[in-house]
């Protein structure tokens, strides 16, 4: 599945956090800014050598639980949209905290491969209060679209948040895969820019069969060499930012490091 996309067996997919967009409290007011600043990061992903793009409404704190409104599903398809035209790299949809229907809204409207889906399926207990699982109605809406070329990445113990009940980590990839119908897995570290477990990716990369699995935060070219022999994809953010601050611009010479140190 992923050499079909990516034309690559391991790809690196590169984040384009988002500025605070029209609606959320940090909005500054200059959609024009917000564009050029995306496209201004977009540059320096795919001069850094990635091999996908995904999008997500990072600046627009504090999140939604689950469906964010109207502008901001429009704003985002579209940026998406302009993305598309930029650029024919695979392009994934994240809408924060956890709207995977819009994401796939988005996703379709926009020509976009992928979505990321924070919590498919159980609940978890975050900032945003107890998310609840979406596969009921995500996978339904994707039939009804018949959109299914249309893949769902989901968050497996995802960042910023808890269990409400302890389960083990062979029964949640059995959950998210089986019966979330998940396409591929996600393993993060506790926080944004914070390292995923080498143990815990592997035990998930065990049960996982064959579904791929990414690491989602914390991946640098100093430790990606760890992950490498343990997880089919990477998903970098933070770490290819100038100095390595999340809200800072794409840095390519850092997206050139850790693509180098794929190699």
């Amino acid at each position: 599945m992923l050499s079909a996309m990516f034309e690559t067996d391991k790809p690196i997919i590169g984040m384009l956090h988002l500025s605070p967009l029209p609606g959320s409290p940090g909005y500054g007011g200059a959609l024009s800014t917000v564009i050029d600043d995306v496209l201004a990061d977009l540059e320096g992903l795919i001069a850094g050598g990635v091999h996908g793009i995904m999008i997500e409404n990072f600046g627009d704190i504090p999140f939604y639980p689950d469906r964010v409104p109207a502008v901001t599903v429009s704003h985002m398809t579209a940026i998406a949209a302009r993305i598309r035209r930029a650029t024919d790299l695979p392009l994934g949809i994240n809408c924060l905290r956890n709207d995977g229907r819009s994401a796939l809204a988005i996703a379709h409207a926009a020509d976009a491969q992928f979505i990321r889906v924070n919590v498919l399926v159980g609940a978890r207990v975050t900032d945003q209060g107890v998310l609840q699982g979406i596969a009921h109605e995500l996978l339904r809406d994707r039939a009804n679209a018949a959109c299914q070329h249309i893949r769902i990445w989901a968050d497996v113990n995802v960042k910023h948040s808890a269990p409400l009940a302890e389960a083990a980590l062979d029964q949640l990839v059995y959950d998210l895969t089986e019966r979330g119908r998940a396409d591929a897995l996600i393993v993060t570290g506790s926080g944004t820019g914070r390292q995923a477990e080498v143990d815990e990716l592997k035990t998930i990369r065990t049960a996982a069969e064959h579904t791929p699995v990414f690491v989602g935060s914390g991946v640098t070219a100093e430790n990606l060499p760890a992950y490498r022999d343990h997880a089919d994809g990477f998903i970098v953010g933070t770490s290819i930012k100038l100095h390595g601050e999340t809200h800072n611009p794409v840095d390519s010479d850092r997206v050139k490091a850790i693509v180098a140190a794929l190699a």
